[in-house]
């Protein structure tokens, strides 16, 4: 079965290492023994994508440089993308706190240099996603019709984050204000799973990706959804090299999906929500 991987990072050296590295990350990285991620070249890593079947894979950028003074790492995003153009679909990281600079920058990222959606983290940004500072973000995205990817579950173990900044109750606020939007919860709204499946069924536009999370107390709703209410609209994403992607392939292969459902979740509902099918 053909994959398509909506959160995914290269484990090149400089990626494991900056991640180690980072302050905003030490929590989580101490509770995943985040150190002892191997690292590969981008050559082997798009080897093992390809004998894995994965067909493309998402790679978000991240810009929180207003409230934790990390530079934005879009500039990898985009060099990874550049050599694996058919393999890696950039979305591009911004900072509601930069204004207008934020929407113009998303505009240059996306008409001249080929990214593919944008990408924010509320609760690094330390607001909610229904604060208006992101409205002028999400009305570009619907101009230029791409998808955006909110970032969820890790606020819980990230020093300063709050965790009521990515509860999907204020998601559910922006799909209602901007129904062309097409929004991806990522990390699953985790904890709040029920809240999170009810967002996603009640607004057409808003997917889901509980990646990190499927094996998690509660998530077992999250796959009961999956096979009934929300089939359309749920994506696989493994969070690698947080979760190894083999790992988390194995997970999904061991999930009681029906096979129409488990195709949709793989492959298809994303294929279409980027596009692709056109």
């Amino acid at each position: 079965m053909k994959v398509i991987d909506f959160r995914f990072r290269p484990n090149t050296p400089e990626i494991i290492d900056g991640i180690k590295n980072s302050s905003m990350f030490a929590g989580l990285c101490k509770a995943i023994n985040f150190d002892d991620r191997p690292k590969q070249t981008l050559e082997e890593i798009v080897k093992d994508l390809d004998e894995r079947n994965v067909e493309a894979a998402v790679i978000t950028g991240r810009d929180c440089e207003k409230t934790y003074g990390v530079p934005a790492n879009n500039k990898s995003v985009l060099a990874f993308c550049s050599a694996y153009p058919d393999k890696f679909i950039g979305f591009y990281g911004l900072d509601p706190h930069k204004g207008m600079d934020a929407v113009r920058e998303l505009e240059h990222a996306v008409k001249e240099l080929g990214m593919r959606g944008a990408a924010i983290d509320p609760y690094l940004a330390q607001i909610y996603p229904n604060d208006a500072k992101y409205y002028p973000i999400y009305a570009k995205c619907c101009e230029l019709n791409i998808p955006i990817i909110m970032t969820t579950g890790p606020a819980t173990l990230v020093d300063g984050a709050v965790m009521d900044h990515v509860a999907p109750r204020y998601i559910d606020f922006v799909a209602r204000d901007f129904p062309e939007l097409k929004i991806v919860i990522s990390h699953g709204g985790y904890p709040w799973v029920n809240e999170a499946i009810f967002v996603t069924q009640r607004n057409a536009n808003v997917f889901l990706d509980v990646s990190e999370f499927e094996l998690s107390p509660q998530a077992d709703a999250y796959i009961q959804a999956a096979n009934t209410v929300i089939q359309d609209q749920f994506i696989f994403a493994s969070a690698h090299p947080f979760v190894e992607q083999k790992d988390a392939l194995k997970i999904y292969e061991s999930l009681p999906f029906t096979e129409e459902v488990r195709e949709k979740v793989m492959y298809k509902n994303a294929r279409r929500l980027l596009g692709l099918d056109h």
